[in-house]
């Protein structure tokens, strides 16, 4: 069976993590993606979080490069440039998130691009777009979070602002990216051109954030943190479980338009008293007297582990969720039956669990592949498809362009 994307080439000069995760995507879907990296190390991912082996590549770069093919090339030689160039020739997408005007120093910045090949779609992410007063500044994920009003709205009531630990900025300034490439591919199939598609990262991390403004669309007044309480009526927190562990909760939410949310949630608990508690009965009395609700439920819950309190509150249509760590999510039966989560070999680092596509289409299935190694394409890919000979690969290799 073909893959949604199959005969589209990438040729993808992004690093790290927000390019990447799209890049990665695109490779699920079955596009050609083939990694531009720079000698001597390749990718800078490859060596970031690397505590356990500094000597092999990183499971930061693993879990962002998988399906992938790799080349090593010395772009800050001519005879790189020129081999950057045949590549795009024959790409449908390129793809960078270098800072601000270094592929216009490279000469392959979107104008270059255009003129090589008028069908390729440049795909860009800069931290704050290629204008306007912060479009010089470069940008991590936690920058993007502190500019979009993200952190502003994270921590808990009365303390500091916080980062989000999902990386909202970073993957999911990279899933913004896939959007917008997937419809210039389909504009391209009318006009036949090729376009530039950009996304800032402040911009992506604030369409995430976009349903915490409207209180201050309401009210002109800025939106305050609350922790893990609802900030729209109704009534939401962490109830502690069994054990000492820093993650033995359940997460719970009980919104004001579902009363027998409230009720299903007495009757597991054995309090069917608290639906005539006049300081629980109705949802603006559970948010005014929040805590005073999360200690009568904790003396049930605090008894018990929290995938069982999850079973039993989820088994009546309650709305929550265990709190599992990072250990717990990749043990997790749930996610391993539909292989969401699997195990895969590597040459270096054999077999580990990796995190698979979570898009699933009916008629594109994803094939996972391993993430490459460095530059173990590269001389397929410039005899394949840039038209280089034997002897020409070699002399670039010992040149040191390749």
């Amino acid at each position: 069976m073909t893959q949604a994307l199959e005969g589209i080439r990438v040729i993808d000069f992004t690093h790290d993590q927000a390019g990447p995760s799209c890049t990665q995507m695109l490779a699920w879907l079955g596009a050609d993606v083939i990694k531009i990296e720079r000698p001597p190390h390749g990718d800078r991912a490859r060596r970031l979080w690397n505590m356990d082996n500094p000597d092999l590549d990183s499971f930061f770069f693993l879990l962002l490069n998988s399906n992938k093919r790799s080349t090593v090339i010395n772009l800050r030689t001519e005879e790189g440039k020129e081999i950057a160039r045949r590549l795009i020739k024959s790409a449908d997408i390129v793809a960078e998130n270098l800072g601000p005007g270094v592929m216009e120093r490279l000469g392959l910045g979107w104008e270059a691009v255009k003129a090589l090949n008028p069908r390729a779609i440049y795909a860009s992410v800069k931290g704050f777009g290629s204008y306007g007063p912060y479009s010089g500044f470069k940008c991590f994920e936690p920058v993007a979070q502190a500019t979009s009003g993200a952190m502003s709205v994270t921590g808990e009531a009365g303390g500091p602002p916080m980062v989000n630990g999902a990386n909202i900025g970073d993957s999911g300034t990279g899933m913004h990216l896939t959007i917008a490439i997937l419809a210039a591919l389909v504009q391209r199939q009318s006009t036949g051109r090729g376009q530039l598609v950009e996304v800032a990262m402040q911009e992506a991390v604030l369409n995430l954030t976009r349903v915490k403004y409207t209180q201050t669309l309401a009210n002109r007044k800025p939106l305050e943190r609350t922790g893990n309480r609802s900030a729209t009526g109704g009534w939401s927190d962490l109830l502690r479980c069994a054990g000492n562990g820093s993650n033995d909760y359940v997460y719970i939410i009980i919104p004001p338009d579902n009363p027998e949310m409230f009720e299903a949630m007495t009757d597991v608990i054995g309090r069917p008293d608290l639906r005539n508690d006049d300081s629980f009965a109705t949802p603006a009395a559970r948010a005014r007297n929040g805590a005073a609700l999360t200690a009568e439920i904790e003396r049930w819950t605090s008894g018990r582990e929290k995938r069982e309190v999850m079973k039993a509150f989820a088994g009546r249509g309650i709305v929550c969720g265990a709190v599992l760590d990072t250990a717990e999510v990749l043990a997790d039966p749930h996610l391993r039956e539909r292989e969401t989560i699997f195990d895969l070999e590597h040459p270096t680092r054999g077999r580990f669990s990796v995190i698979g596509c979570p898009v699933r289409l009916s008629d594109s299935p994803v094939t996972a592949k391993r993430a490459p190694l460095k530059g173990e394409h590269t001389e397929d890919i410039l005899r394949s498809l840039a038209g280089y000979t034997a002897d020409e690969i070699r002399r670039l290799r010992e040149s040191n362009v390749i």
